[in-house]
C-alpha cells in the first residue's frame, strides 16, 4: 500500500495500518427463488452489511482489511463472524454482546423492486459508543471507513461516528473515508439531511450517489459539479451517477469515468463494492482515473450476483480491463 489523501493541509502520506471498516452487519433472509415474501416457501440466509462488504472486497484486492462491530452471542452472529473472517478480513475487533441480538433484515422482492424489512432496533451493533475509539483495532488503523448507516442506528452510534470524524483533522489518528449511504427508513427523526451533510463535509474521502444527494439536499443538485459546490471540503469527493459515470474531485482536479456495461442481477451492494475498489486503487498509488475504473469493475462483481459479495475477475483480467482503451472500456472491457 502506498499513498492516499489524508488531510486538507498535508496532501498525501503513506498509510501503513489496515483499512478498518466500522459498522453493523446483519443476517439477511432472502426468498429462494426470488418471489414476494408473503408467498415464499423457502428463505435463504446471507449476510448484509455495508462496512463488512467494503472490508471483504478490499481483502479480495489484497488490501489488509479489518471489520469492527458487535454481534449477538447467537447463531446468526456466529455465522456472520465466520463468513467475514473466511473472506480474509481481520475480525479480531468484533465484540460479542451477550445481552443483545444480532441484527436481522428480510428481503421482499416485488415487480417494482425489492423492499427490505429491518429488525435491528436494540441490536448488538446499535449499542456501540465512542468508547470504541480506545480499542486497539481502531487506534492501529491506517484508514477508517464509515457509512451514513451507522449514525442512524442509535444516539451512541451517532456519537461514535461524529467522534471518529474529529473536526480537527490534525487530531485524527488516521484519515477517514465516509460513504453517505442514505437509508431513509432508518431516519425516523428526520435528521438525515443535516447530520449526513455535516459528516460528509468532515471526511477525508467522501462517497455519495447523485440520486441520494438530490433526495437529501435538493433536486437543484443536477450534476456532480453541483454536489462538489455543496461539499467543497473533502480532499477527495466521489460522486456516483448510477449506471452512467462516476466523478472524482481530487483537490482541484476532476476525473470522470463512465460505467461499463454490466448485466445487472441485483444492485444491492454495488455502492460498497465501488468504494472498496476505489480505495484499493488509491492505496496502490493509482491515479484517480484508474481508481475509478477499479471501483466500477468491483461494483460489477456485486451487480452480477443476488447477494452483496460477488467474485472479482482474476488479476490478469483486471489488469487488462484497467488498461483498456476508452471505446473498449465503454463496452464493458
Amino acid at each position: 500500500m502506498t499513498k492516499i489523501h489524508t488531510s486538507r493541509e498535508t496532501g498525501r502520506r503513506p498509510v501503513t495500518g489496515p483499512v478498518t471498516c466500522i459498522g453493523e452487519t446483519m443476517a439477511a433472509l432472502i426468498p429462494e427463488p426470488a418471489a414476494p415474501l408473503d408467498g415464499a416457501g423457502l428463505l435463504g440466509i446471507r449476510i448484509a452489511g455495508a462496512e463488512s462488504n467494503v472490508a471483504m472486497y478490499l481483502a479480495d484486492h489484497g488490501v489488509p482489511a479489518r471489520w469492527v462491530s458487535a454481534l449477538g452471542d447467537d447463531p446468526f452472529g456466529h455465522r456472520i463472524r465466520a463468513e467475514v473472517a473466511a473472506s480474509g478480513v481481520d475480525v479480531s475487533g468484533v465484540r460479542t454482546d451477550p445481552h443483545r441480538p444480532t441484527g436481522l433484515l428480510v428481503k421482499d422482492p416485488g415487480t417494482e423492486g425489492t423492499r427490505v424489512h429491518y429488525y435491528r432496533r436494540g441490536s448488538a451493533a446499535s449499542a456501540l459508543t465512542p468508547d470504541l475509539l480506545d480499542d486497539d483495532a481502531v487506534r492501529s488503523a491506517g484508514l477508517i471507513h464509515l457509512s451514513g448507516i451507522t449514525p442512524a442506528l442509535s444516539a451512541g452510534c451517532r456519537d461514535l461516528v461524529t467522534a471518529l470524524l474529529e473536526p480537527d483533522v490534525a487530531e485524527r489518528p488516521c484519515p477517514v473515508s465516509f460513504d453517505v449511504n442514505h437509508r431513509a427508513a432508518l431516519w425516523a427523526d428526520g435528521a438525515a439531511a443535516t447530520v449526513l451533510l455535516g459528516l460528509a463535509r468532515r471526511a477525508d474521502i467522501t462517497f455519495v450517489g447523485l440520486d441520494e444527494a438530490q433526495a437529501l439536499w435538493g433536486d437543484g443538485l443536477t450534476d456532480a459539479f453541483a454536489v462538489r459546490d455543496l461539499l467543497p471540503q473533502p480532499p477527495v469527493l466521489v460522486v456516483k451517477d448510477g449506471a452512467r459515470a462516476a466523478t472524482a474531485f481530487d483537490g482541484s482536479r476532476v476525473h470522470i469515468v463512465p460505467a461499463p456495461k454490466v448485466e445487472v442481477i441485483e444492485p444491492v451492494g454495488a455502492g460498497d463494492a465501488f468504494a472498496a475498489g476505489f480505495l484499493a486503487g488509491l492505496l496502490r498509488g493509482e491515479e484517480p482515473v484508474r481508481a475509478l475504473r477499479l471501483g466500477h469493475l468491483t461494483a460489477g462483481a456485486a451487480l452480477r450476483v443476488t447477494g452483496d459479495h460477488g467474485p472479482l475477475p482474476d488479476r490478469a483480467r483486471l489488469a487488462e480491463l484497467l488498461d483498456a482503451a476508452p471505446e473498449e472500456w465503454a463496452e464493458g472491457g
